[in-house]
């Protein structure tokens, strides 16, 4: 046995929090504080209304204006959903019929002349249907699961089919439309591919089709556009819809005599502010109790008001350093976005590129030309020379929507000309980026002859 000696760098309780409020976004900043102050009686929350200085307000409201009549991409972010007057439409949204599918299809029976157990197995397969409308479980498995008898579970399901929406109740998507056709009347061509030609009309081989159908290719395109008019998910409107993504940015950039600069989007005043009162309370108390306790709620209070100060400061700094860097980009566009590292953020700031990373994480700038991730602005030199990532994906989406249709470029020839434009990246990435822009290869874009 022997006598190491050793030197560690261990994190105090107070560098914990600092880093902790340092990577939490604008949201669960809030949250906290609303946690913080129900815990903490000394803690008094600054409300924006009460705590604005004078005219704070309304340049912040004018700027919020100025850069919302600039911006499209922020409507999406911060403006509110407008939903159709017709109440068909906002079945299933909040302040709308809240009724779903099940319920629907239940009220329609009243209208059947059903007996009682066919009613209610049609309520049960109702109940059975998936988010699209769909039935996905056989009526044999559905028998068996819920003990009854499979002449019956057909009856009903038969009985379902016949229910609104059209096509609800169906296997698989070839028969959901198959369903919504025969309730239209429709047959011939459009009937004959959804029953057995789908593939080959999402690959566009209409020839083929026409061939195997023995029609005209101008009836199968005809055909194509009736089934276009279906709804592959006749459940769908039931659905409630996912709450809008609303976004709080917390970096604002402005030009300023020629020079962009980055701002934040918080008030100057701290967010929370200690009660006189417990002030008061701890130089007046002769109880000892009393005074350590207040002194240990105030202490508390004042280490998180100096981790959000902290916060602020690195934030908006990271945020400048990003702005100095990507200049051009707030100037030209995403084709000017120049390769740029957490790393190389740090080492001009001097921090750790761990403390960037948590600064930037769920944080949002907005600018000009919209809201974006402040990490967005990072890449890893996937492109070469002075392009970034992004740009790279910019410009390789406008060479293939230039291209010609007939003659579509290979991933080789999409390199080459990349290269010629001074963004050289191999084939490989160019395959990479394609496919993260949901492209298709070469023969999926090409135009077919019909």
């Amino acid at each position: 046995m022997e006598l190491v000696q050793k030197q560690l760098q261990q994190l105090d309780q107070r560098q914990i929090q600092r880093l902790e409020v340092l990577q939490m976004s604008a949201l669960e900043l809030r949250d906290y504080l609303q946690e913080l102050s129900q815990e903490n009686p000394v803690v008094d929350l600054n409300e924006s209304a009460a705590t604005s200085e004078p005219g704070r307000e309304d340049e912040q409201l004018q700027h919020l204006r100025w850069l919302a009549d600039n911006d499209r991409q922020n409507r999406y972010y911060q403006g509110l959903w407008d939903y159709e007057s017709d109440p068909i439409a906002r079945i299933g949204v909040s302040g709308g019929l809240e009724e779903t599918l099940p319920q629907f299809l239940s009220r329609q029976l009243d209208r059947l002349a059903l007996d009682g157990e066919t009613a209610r197995t049609v309520r049960f397969l109702a109940s059975c249907l998936d988010e699209d409308g769909y039935l996905r479980a056989s009526p044999e498995e559905l028998a068996q699961d819920a003990s009854i008898p499979l002449e019956t579970i057909r009856a009903g399901l038969a009985a379902l089919r016949t229910l609104e929406p059209a096509g609800v109740g169906a296997e698989n998507l070839s028969q959901c439309l198959e369903l919504q056709l025969e309730r239209a009347g429709v047959g011939g061509p459009a009937l004959a591919i959804v029953r057995g030609h789908l593939e080959s009309l999402a690959r566009c081989r209409y020839r083929l089709i026409a061939d195997k159908l023995g029609v005209s290719v101008d009836q199968v395109l005809c055909a194509q556009r009736t089934i276009r008019e279906l709804d592959p998910r006749p459940g769908a409107v039931f659905n409630r819809p996912e709450p809008a993504p609303y976004i709080y940015p917390d970096i604002f950039v402005d030009e300023q005599d020629g020079r962009f600069v980055a701002r934040s989007s918080h008030p100057e005043r701290p967010a929370f502010h200690i009660n006189g009162y417990y002030r008061d309370l701890l130089a007046q108390s002769q109880q000892r109790e009393v005074r350590d306790y207040l002194r240990q709620k105030i202490q508390a209070a004042q280490e998180v008001l100096q981790a959000i100060t902290q916060r602020q400061d690195t934030l908006l700094r990271c945020a400048q350093a990003i702005v100095d860097r990507q200049e051009e980009f707030f100037r030209t566009g995403e084709e000017a976005l120049r390769p740029l590292r957490m790393a190389d953020v740090a080492q001009a700031l001097g921090i750790h590129e761990s403390t960037v990373s948590r600064a930037v994480r769920e944080k949002y700038l907005q600018c000009q030309r919209g809201v974006y991730p402040l990490n967005w602005f990072f890449s890893r030199g996937g492109a070469g020379g002075d392009v970034g990532g992004a740009a790279a994906r910019v410009m390789l989406r406008r060479l293939i929507d230039g291209e010609d249709k007939a003659h579509p470029l290979s991933d080789q020839k999409l390199c080459e000309a990349l290269a010629h434009a001074g963004c050289p990246i191999s084939r490989r990435t160019v395959a990479k980026y394609r496919d993260e822009l949901n492209i298709p290869g070469t023969s999926g874009r090409k135009a077919r002859k019909v």
